[in-house]
């Protein structure tokens, strides 16, 4: 009960607590109306009262913007009178200055005055056209146009100078390589002008592009520029040709080339072989001088050597310096159009640029189509080492030429066709030269007079390995021209790298075999069969050892694996032939023909009827064979004595051998014997007689044979010396201690060494 009353009582507590908060509640409710009543009779008598002064404010204000708006018009008005009555006052303000020219006063001023003039003419021109004002401001104002472009003419021709030969070619020197087409590069802007100039000609061409209808400043512009762009290649032509004719009198007395009759040779001095250098060009020089690193020595010259046209340091300078020219004419090209482009409207670049460069390019142009037709007219005389002048000039060009189109691009279209016209002038030409040149090599004449007497190189294989090897340089170039202008012509897109190197492998290939063919033919004008085969293997030799050297083997083999193996055998085969030349001396000490008769002679016939020797007999005849690098000559000569002694055994009779025995074995096998019979010791003295006669007749003859390799001379020294010596050693083994001769050096004139001796003089004209 306790806790109930508890509860009740603090129920009565709350709710007396919350009454009292409603009735606080209440109280604040009341006070917030009686504030609101207030503030909004507060609010309603001050909007009564903004009313009341709007009334009142706003006429007052419209009237005071009336004012306003008077008063600026009658200051407007004044204005306006002021400028009009300055129109009608402007000509004779200006007219003095107009007529002196932009030269009296300054630039600005004098184009602010011109300014003036236009407004009035404006003026007078909307309100009244007919009225003798405005002829006098047209008149005074054509002044001033004339004025502006004379000035204009006067900063180009005051200022522009042709660009001096030395800094063009520090130009060009800076190209280490030629950089890609489009690539924006200060390195080849030159300064024409200085900015200050740059500035007013810039000023006065767009104001005459804004206020004038003629265009007069552009053709004064093209036409100085066009000047100067003309007159810095010819100062750099004259510059060039100077240099190289004075470095040619310096370090090349007597060398000529085959188009001026200069060479050029890089020195401290003549910095202009540097530079052309630098441009990409490779010389000529460095296939002959390949060709000069072969082993000849002297007294074996080869006939027909270019030393007398071509050098190690020999450059053909016409060539060079139209390489020179085309650079140049492009970096000078790059150089006007970014000035151009600082001082031209935008709206007049192309056609101003186009009559720019006209002259100098067609004048380029020009001197490559000479270079052409003079290599047409070299074709035609079959100096077509001459003709490969053209070959780093197609290189060149058709490596420059994307920059080239670049800098033309928005010319008109003839413009832009000269170069690719060139191009392709060029290509043809170069194309007929190569295949001119296989007709040459195929049909060169089969005259006796024109052959070298000793067997050496002929002119024919010199002059088309260096040909060949000039080649190698231009590979690519060449490959380009025999594709496109070959018997199936490939449009220049379908062209790679792959595609010419293979074109230039087949063509070389088809050169050699025409040179291969021609040589052959050459060698059966001989009447000496041995000379024959020297002749075509000194030059089977020279082209395998020019074409290793050269590294024209590797371009070779891409079309042909076996080049190489071809020309070893050839050389193999050629000294098989040249073996057989031997064959009269090797008659006499062979004893095939006319064996000894049935008397055996000391230590060296053996009497035999069981054959228990005959494979020894055979085996002593195989080490001879083996003995000698002969091999295929000697197989005739051992077949025959093979079948003679199976023969010999056949018929139970004595066989005469050749032995290589020991000389306990000679002692144990000898028989008694027998004297020799006249007929006998007479055969023994032809033998002597004839192989004496025979050596001496062909060391007479072959020691003026000529063979400049001494590689390949030793060799064949090396092969004569193990063919025969070893043979004459067992003849002379067998006939010296028989007694067939009551003067026995009257025909044995020659020991082993002495043969070797006289072998070892042979090919040599001063032995």
């Amino acid at each position: 009960m306790d806790d109930l009353a508890e509860i009740k009582l603090d129920i009565d507590r709350k709710l007396e607590r919350e009454e009292n908060n409603l009735f606080m509640l209440r109280e604040s409710l009341k006070k917030s109306s009686t504030n609101t009543q207030n503030m909004l009779g507060i609010l309603t008598s001050f909007e009564s009262r903004l009313q009341r002064l709007e009334d009142t404010i706003v006429p007052v204000y419209k009237e005071t913007e009336n004012l306003r708006r008077r008063q600026e018009n009658i200051d407007k008005t004044l204005q306006t009178m002021d400028v009009v009555l300055g129109y009608y006052h402007v000509a004779k303000d200006v007219e003095e200055v107009i007529k002196e020219g932009p030269a009296s006063c300054d630039l600005d001023i004098y184009i602010s005055y011109m300014d003036k003039l236009l407004k009035a003419i404006r003026y007078f021109t909307s309100t009244n056209p007919a009225g003798n004002e405005i002829e006098e401001l047209n008149h005074i104002f054509d002044d001033g146009k004339c004025a502006l472009q004379l000035e204009f003419r006067s900063l180009l021709n005051r200022h522009g100078r042709p660009v001096p030969p030395i800094v063009i070619m520090d130009q060009l020197q800076m190209d280490d390589e030629i950089p890609p087409a489009g690539l924006e590069t200060d390195s080849f802007i030159m300064e024409h002008f200085s900015e200050k100039v740059v500035s007013q000609l810039r000023y006065i061409s767009r104001w005459l592009v804004a206020n004038g209808t003629s265009a007069e400043f552009c053709k004064s512009y093209h036409t100085s520029r066009m000047a100067i762009l003309t007159r810095s290649l010819q100062g750099l032509k004259e510059h060039l040709k100077t240099s190289s004719a004075s470095s040619g009198s310096k370090n090349f007395q007597g060398s000529a080339s085959p188009a001026l009759g200069i060479n050029m040779r890089p020195t401290k001095e003549n910095p202009v072989r540097k530079s052309m250098k630098k441009i990409g060009y490779k010389s000529l020089k460095k296939s002959a001088s390949s060709l000069m690193k072969l082993p000849f020595e002297p007294g074996h010259k080869r006939r027909g050597s270019f030393t007398e046209i071509i050098t190690e340091e020999l450059i053909d300078v016409e060539t060079d310096l139209y390489i020179t020219m085309l650079t140049a004419l492009l970096r000078l090209m790059q150089s006007e159009s970014h000035l151009m482009s600082g001082i031209i409207p935008e709206k007049h670049q192309r056609m101003v640029f186009d009559n720019i460069v006209q002259q100098s390019l067609e004048t380029v142009v020009s001197e490559g189509e000479l270079l052409a037709m003079s290599a047409r007219k070299n074709i035609g005389r079959h100096e077509f080492g001459a003709v490969l002048s053209i070959f780093p000039i197609v290189k060149h060009l058709r490596q420059i030429k994307p920059e080239f189109d670049l800098i033309l691009e928005g010319c008109q279209a003839p413009t832009r066709a000269k170069l690719a016209s060139l191009l392709s002038t060029l290509d043809s030409t170069g194309a007929k030269a190569l295949e001119e040149f296989i007709d040459s090599v195929r049909q060169d004449p089969d005259k006796a007079s024109n052959m070298p007497r000793d067997g050496t190189v002929h002119e024919l294989t010199n002059h088309t390995i260096i040909f060949l090897q000039q080649l190698q340089d231009f590979a690519e170039t060449a490959g380009a021209m025999l594709l496109m202008h070959g018997e199936q012509a490939a449009p220049s897109q379908d062209i790679t790298f792959e595609k010419c190197r293979m074109k230039v492998a087949d063509y070389m290939t088809r050169v050699l075999s025409a040179l291969g063919l021609n040589l052959a033919n050459k060698a059966e004008t001989y009447s000496d069969p041995a000379l024959k085969p020297i002749f075509i293997l000194n030059n089977c030799n020279y082209i395998l050892k020019s074409l290793k050297n050269s590294g024209l083997i590797h371009v070779l083999r891409e079309w042909n694996p076996k080049v190489e193996e071809y020309y070893e055998i050839q050389i193999v085969e050629q000294k098989r032939i040249y073996s057989e030349s031997w064959n009269k001396v090797l008659h006499f000490i062979m004893e095939v023909d006319k064996p000894i008769s049935l008397q055996r002679t000391q230590g060296d016939v053996i009497k035999r009827k069981d054959g228990q020797h005959l494979g020894a007999e055979i085996e002593a005849v195989n080490k001879l064979s083996a003995s000698s690098s002969h091999e295929l000559v000697a197989k005739s000569v051992i077949s025959k004595w093979k079948n003679f002694v199976q023969e010999k055994h056949a018929q139970d009779t004595c066989i005469p051998v050749i032995r290589v025995v020991d000389e306990d074995d000679i002692e144990a096998k000898r028989e008694h014997i027998i004297q020799l019979k006249e007929k006998e010791k007479q055969n023994i003295k032809d033998k002597f007689t004839g192989f004496n006669k025979e050596l001496e007749e062909i060391y007479r003859i072959q020691k003026g044979y000529a063979i400049p390799d001494p590689e390949l001379r030793h060799s064949l020294i090396e092969d004569n010396k193990k063919y025969i010596i070893l043979r004459y050693q067992i003849f002379l083994n067998k006939f010296k201690h028989l007694n067939f001769t009551k003067n026995p050096q009257k025909y044995i004139k020659y020991t082993e060494e002495q043969v070797g001796e006289l072998l070892q003089k042979f090919f040599d004209v001063s032995a």
